[in-house]
């Protein structure tokens, strides 16, 4: 189905299952423990061996010898495979560090080699009896040493490394109030609950992944690259993940070697990272460095913005984006954007939950609060006066829906904004100082390709078959509602299978892509499947009615399951865009309000408050998105507050690579959260009017706790996280 217009009325705007909040069908599975986890598929295979990976125990350098004849030895170990026994795999366009084979070590925790045994413990003790000799080089791990010298990245010839609008310099210098200031992000970890994991099971040419992936389609042409092999002898499964937030984008090492030992042994090998390889060996999130240039004139409209980030990567890498909504967010005549990457030998940099936006808005939106501060003006005045409703840098295309304003005043009125203290460190409150924060929101929608297959069967069942995936985000239940919604069957009726690579190839689960463009891809297959029964019933498809098990038209009425009576009704269509989605810029907004609380003695945070608006379009399952939005508050609670990556720069790894020293948020740190989702749908997106909201609801609130810290305090600190060691000497003195 093409889409190349916006969607007029249609049958999803009955809102007799969309729209509204519905329990997740995958739940009873999950608290009964019934859901089919990667590393828990005992029963797709017999003779499941384990393996554990070794990990490299240096960062820089080469492997000079490996001793694996005590490995070997050990009790129940049926092989090793070794990196210096295979050539390095070839590697996909999706891919930067070398996932097996060869002597070269590129970062810490490297796969280098995998025990195969009989049992889990096993396999583990035989790996700590693998001896190897490197030769270590040295390598860049520090991102502030590095800076000085990283280039501007650039992405082909015609790139410069700047994105410019108007003139920048000439209109700084010239604005009557301007703000220079300088903010840094820590490398971070996803720290989701599931590791990667993958079981692999040859049967003779093919093989099958029962793995933990979020984008089937991606990563089943990335195993035929790497274990160079035709792509339709490769199966991937995965219908259930324990979170990704990005990490399982891609192949990783998993992937690859149990990929190889099952083929070398002759029998199914299940492989799941240990922790601190879920840090060092996958992805994460780059630290930047950013710089941020705002000039205005003295009535608070901004005549000039800059931002400029830096980051480090492997070789072949590529930056944190984090200059991203800065290039569309807030109107300004002169705009400069440019992004820098140093050279590292840390492990990979890659998308984690709102790569780029997340970063940046922690930077951006206190940067907002300081010119706000220096104008006079209440920061969320300041914001609505720099709103734009087209996009700064290409003035002549407009926002498909642009609703900010109204996340802002709706979010301040909720918030009791003006109860807000406008003189930071002015309200105490016993033995605490409170400030109020707010920050904007900011994430693009993207539209992609996404297919499915629906059958009606002969029991009335509708069967909605795809390769996208459920990473905890609820696409099980949203994909159901579009199906019953479609067909007119009430959400019982409706089975969905997914995360299988024999399924049609769906947008697959990331950058807040997946639920609008699976569900659409949904509805274009349910259009074909209402033809087929429609035809079945000499209707027309175009009057034919759909509701309650019935298909009518006029004073003609059949039971929908009879168009199957002679057999299964099958069929299948992708949503497909072409050049239409770049007509409108697309974007999602929000408003975020935070309260804070920060004892006068011992500098100790507490967060009371949190709120966000939210402008996504048409919800489809309010229930789930609200789960999605107050998941990402509470991660920008993390990365405001506690979440970092300590980088050893002597020896180049993350020291703290396990969740007892890596601080996520625990449920006594996150207070009341409160969601509001804007009642606005967007008929340029898709033919479901919605958009993504899971990764908005991170975008601005990391921003929006420093900006209350400040509010409490009096103290701006401009490095997160905002931890004690940066403040507690500032504190306003206790009399």
């Amino acid at each position: 189905m093409k889409f190349d217009q916006r969607a007029d009325s249609n049958p999803i705007d009955r809102l007799k299952v969309v729209g509204r909040a519905q329990d997740r069908i995958d739940g009873p599975l999950k608290v009964t423990g019934r859901a089919k986890y990667a590393y828990e598929r005992h029963e797709a295979v017999p003779g499941q061996l384990y393996g554990y990976i070794l990990g490299s125990g240096i960062a820089c350098g080469r492997i000079t010898d490996m001793a694996l004849d005590d490995a070997r030895r050990a009790s129940g170990v049926v092989d090793v495979i070794s990196t210096l026994d295979y050539e390095p795999v070839p590697l996909s366009d999706y891919n930067t560090a070398n996932l097996f084979g060869g002597d070269e070590i590129q970062h810490y925790h490297q796969a280098i080699a995998l025990v195969v045994a009989e049992t889990f413990e096993q396999a583990r003790a035989a790996a700590h009896l693998i001896r190897v000799d490197y030769n270590r080089t040295e390598g860049q791990f520090d991102l502030a040493a590095a800076a000085p010298s990283a280039p501007l990245y650039t992405n082909g010839e015609d790139d410069t490394g700047e994105n410019r609008y108007g003139d920048f310099e000439g209109a700084y210098a010239a604005s009557p109030v301007q703000l220079d200031a300088h903010y840094s992000t820590p490398d971070e970890t996803h720290a989701m609950m599931e590791p990667h994991t993958t079981l692999a099971h040859w049967e003779g040419d093919t093989v099958t992944l029962w793995t933990s992936n979020q984008m089937i389609a991606w990563s089943k042409a990335a195993l035929a690259k790497s274990l160079q092999m035709p792509a339709e002898n490769i199966r991937l499964d995965s219908p259930f993940l324990g979170g990704g937030f990005g990490a399982k984008l891609f192949v990783r090492a998993d992937a690859i070697v149990a990929a190889l030992a099952a083929k070398k042994v002759g029998r199914p090998v299940k492989v799941t990272f240990q922790r601190p390889l879920v840090a060092n060996n996958t992805t994460h999130r780059p630290a930047t460095i950013q710089h941020i240039r705002l000039g205005a004139d003295r009535d608070g409209r901004l005549l000039a913005i800059g931002h400029e980030s830096i980051s480090g990567d492997l070789p072949g890498g590529s930056p944190e984006t984090a200059v991203n909504q800065t290039e569309s967010f807030y109107a300004a005549e002169n705009r400069l954007t440019a992004m820098r990457l140093a050279v590292l030998n840390l492990p990979e940099g890659n998308a984690m939950r709102a790569p780029g936006e997340a970063p940046g808005l922690m930077a951006l939106e206190v940067a907002m609060d300081e010119m706000a501060e220096k104008l006079g003006m209440d920061p969320v005045d300041f914001r609505i006066l720099n709103d734009t409703q087209v996009d700064p840098m290409k003035p002549d295309r407009e926002y498909s829906e642009r609703h900010m304003i109204e996340c802002l005043r709706r979010g301040a009125r909720e918030f009791g904004w003006d109860k807000r203290h406008t003189e930071p460190a002015s309200q105490v409150e016993g033995d605490w100082l409170v400030g109020m924060g707010m920050a904007g929101g900011f994430r693009n929608n993207m539209l992609m390709k996404s297919g499915a297959r629906v059958r009606l069967g002969p029991d009335g069942v509708v069967t909605v078959e795809t390769d996208m995936t459920d990473i905890g985000t609820g696409s099980y239940t949203i994909i159901a509602q579009t199906a019953a919604e479609m067909m007119g069957l009430p959400l019982d009726r409706v089975k969905v299978e997914l995360g299988d690579s024999d399924y049609p190839a769906s947008a697959g689960s990331g950058g807040q892509w997946g639920a609008a463009n699976s569900t659409a891809g949904t509805y274009a297959a349910c259009v074909k499947l209402r033809e087929q029964v429609a035809q079945k019933f000499g209707l027309d498809p175009a009057e034919a009615d759909f509701t309650d098990g019935q298909v009518r038209q006029g004073k003609q009425s059949f039971a929908l399951q009879g168009a199957a009576e002679d057999g299964e009704l099958v069929a299948e269509d992708a949503i497909e865009y072409g050049d239409f989605g770049d007509k409108y810029l697309q974007s999602t907004f929000a408003g975020h309000f935070v309260q804070v609380s920060v004892n006068r003695f011992t500098g100790v945070t507490r967060i009371d408050r949190m709120l966000a608006v939210c402008d996504a379009g048409r919800i489809l399952n309010p229930k789930s998105a609200r789960s999605q939005v107050i998941g990402a508050m509470t991660m920008g609670a993390g990365a405001a507050l506690t979440e970092e990556l300590a980088v050893d720069t002597r020896f180049g790894l993350f020291i703290n690579h396990d969740l007892a020293s890596y601080e996520v948020p625990v449920h006594a740190d996150i207070p009341h959260q409160e969601v509001i989702f804007l009642d606005e749908v967007d008929s340029a997106s898709t033919p479901m009017k919605a958009k993504g909201v899971g990764e908005l609801g991170l975008c601005g609130v990391g921003a929006a706790i420093a900006n209350a810290i400040y509010n409490a305090t009096g103290i701006r600190v401009r490095d997160y996280p905002l931890t004690l060691d940066k403040y507690l000497d500032r504190l306003p003195e206790v009399a």
